[in-house]
């Protein structure tokens, strides 16, 4: 019934469907991190942390490497950094039309 790639993008989509994983690919667009450090920018306890890095490792959108005794995570692809560029976009453009919405509303009332 669905194609391979649907069935992809369906799943690729809802891995990246919690606050906390976008924010964790938007750290590691700027670069590899360890989970303290992913930790620290979020300012929220490791439990959380790791249980949302591993939902990203299992749909291969992060890779994790061993460097003594951290573990570092990157990126697999860095065609995430443009997607979540393109997010940002379609964001500002329906705040745009929200904005430019709401005048009108104002204008006419």
């Amino acid at each position: 019934m669905w194609s391979d790639m649907q069935q992809f993008k369906a799943d690729f989509f809802k891995a990246l469907a919690h606050p906390i994983r976008i924010r964790i690919l938007e750290l590691l667009a700027h670069g590899d991190k360890s989970v303290n450090e992913i930790q620290t920018l979020l300012n929220s306890e490791g439990s959380a942390v790791s249980q949302q890095l591993s939902v990203l490792r299992s749909k291969n959108i992060v890779s994790g490497t061993k460097e003594g005794k951290l573990v570092i995570y990157s990126l697999r692809d860095p065609a995430i950094i443009k997607l979540l560029e393109v997010a940002r976009e379609i964001f500002e453009n329906h705040r745009i039309d929200t904005i430019s919405m709401l005048k009108d509303l104002d204008k006419n009332s």
